[in-house]
């Protein structure tokens, strides 16, 4: 049985053995997105990238979906493994694995349905568009192993175990890199596949992914295990999963939703903006790294410290992830400012000068709001993994819907200032939600909620 981490001393040591492995996983998944739009930027042309424009959005969509359920599994398990119930514990992940799998086939049939649909929402049409909606069939039909891998990883980092997603993290970007490279070049006697070598790279890692995941937790890890007579439905403990994940999840949709919608009104300026907003936005992703990792530290350290009734520890290990996690999305922020369009260069080499000139001003626009958002994810990811899910949700609402969109349309379209107008608006934004998800932290009605 695994020891949870609270028993560590102190509060910074927990934190960093939290905090580093998930730091290096997002690395490796970054990489992969890197990886993709390196060779979309260099082997292809502005089509290209406006699809994966598309593809980026929607993978990051599909995967979140799973967060109806995983973020329910961190928070429930985190709050169980700090009481010291792990027999509770073992039962929310074999519960949350059913549920994950009646919603996967749910998602699949559905997504096959509905793909051209979507794609033609999102403003692509032409080759852009065939090529968008070829790639993100594939990714819809491996949507069993995307569940898998969302909500085992959600499971262990509830116990505590953040180094088993980094490990198979790993072999999946080997995976991932191995394939698309192979198969965009004909590598061998492996044919020469163009763009569509991306998505089998794609596909191919997930699964990958979750079959390695699938098979840890089916021989027990983390004081974790599946097991088949434990897959039958316990409908109260369902219910109780779900009365935290869904808040949570649909906080995480929703914010992809409007994301879709906010990219829709960059790609109705044309396929050149909309090629530089890809590229800015996964260029911006950089920053996210500390953010996203200490942000896991924050819901895992909150939920069971909780769990063990310390409410001082649970708001000092928030406090102590902001600082550090804040220090270093800031320091990214001028690395945007100062090289912006070096790190253009970079992705795109001399073959798009047109999408170079368009990216750089959306990085120093975005660099200022870096310590905004920082606070903004790990407070909001703090207060997730206490189970306080649904407050966050209204609060993410109200800058999206309230600022990011109507200002997005307003000033990229009305005022004609383009993609930069609507990166302007989603600077207003952040700050905006960052000062309403402080309130709430600060209110602290978050260590009251009842999981």
């Amino acid at each position: 049985m695994s020891t949870p981490l609270i028993a560590t001393s102190g509060t910074l040591r927990p934190l960093l053995r939290l905090a580093l492995p998930v730091l290096a996983e997002h690395s490796l998944h970054l990489l992969v997105i890197f990886s993709d739009t390196v060779l979309a930027g260099r082997y292809f042309g502005t089509e290209e990238l406006a699809a994966m424009n598309v593809i980026f959005y929607t993978v990051w969509f599909l995967e979140n979906l799973f967060g109806l359920v995983a973020i329910g599994s961190t928070a429930l398990i985190a709050r169980f493994v700090g009481a010291g119930d792990w027999n509770t514990a073992r039962r929310t992940v074999n519960q949350s694995f059913l549920t994950g799998a009646v919603l996967a086939l749910v998602l699949t049939g559905g997504g096959v349905l509905l793909i051209d649909d979507f794609v033609s929402a999102m403003q692509l049409s032409g080759r852009s568009a065939q090529m968008a909606s070829e790639y993100l069939l594939l990714v819809i039909l491996v949507l069993p192993a995307i569940m898998v891998e969302s909500i085992a990883v959600s499971c262990l980092r509830g116990a505590g175990d953040t180094v088993s997603g980094l490990i198979v993290m790993s072999i999946v970007v080997a995976v991932n890199l191995l394939v698309s490279w192979s198969l965009i070049a004909g590598w061998g006697p492996l044919p020469e596949m163009g763009f569509f070598g991306l998505a089998i790279g794609t596909a191919t890692a997930h699964v990958t992914g979750g079959v390695l995941l699938l098979a840890l937790l089916l021989r027990g890890r983390a004081g974790l295990r599946l097991k088949l007579r434990s897959l039958r439905p316990d409908m109260p403990l369902i219910r109780r999963l779900l009365r935290v994940g869904v808040p949570g999840g649909a906080d995480v949709i929703l914010i992809v939703v409007c994301h879709l919608a906010y990219m829709a009104t960059i790609n109705a300026l044309g396929d050149l903006q909309a090629a530089a907003h890809g590229v800015a936005v996964k260029i911006e992703a950089l920053a996210f790294l500390p953010g996203a990792a200490f942000q896991v530290a924050a819901a895992t350290l909150a939920g069971q410290y909780l769990g063990a009734g310390d409410h001082a520890k649970a708001t000092r290990s928030v406090l102590l992830s902001l600082a550090i996690g804040g220090a270093g999305m800031t320091a990214m922020g001028v690395v945007f400012f100062v090289a912006a369009t070096p790190l253009s260069e970079m992705f795109l080499g001399v073959n798009n000068p047109e999408v170079v000139g368009a990216a750089a001003p959306l990085l120093r626009i975005v660099s200022i709001s870096m310590p905004a958002l920082a606070m903004a994810m790990i407070l909001g990811g703090a207060l997730r993994g206490a189970g306080d899910t649904r407050v966050p949700m209204l609060l993410n609402l109200i800058g999206y819907l309230g600022v990011r969109l109507p200002g997005a349309y307003l000033l990229a379209h009305t005022w004609g200032l383009g993609v930069e107008g609507a990166w302007i608006a989603m600077v207003v934004d952040i700050y905006v939600r960052c000062g309403l998800i402080l309130w709430r932290f600060l209110h602290g009605g978050w260590k009251r909620i009842k999981v």
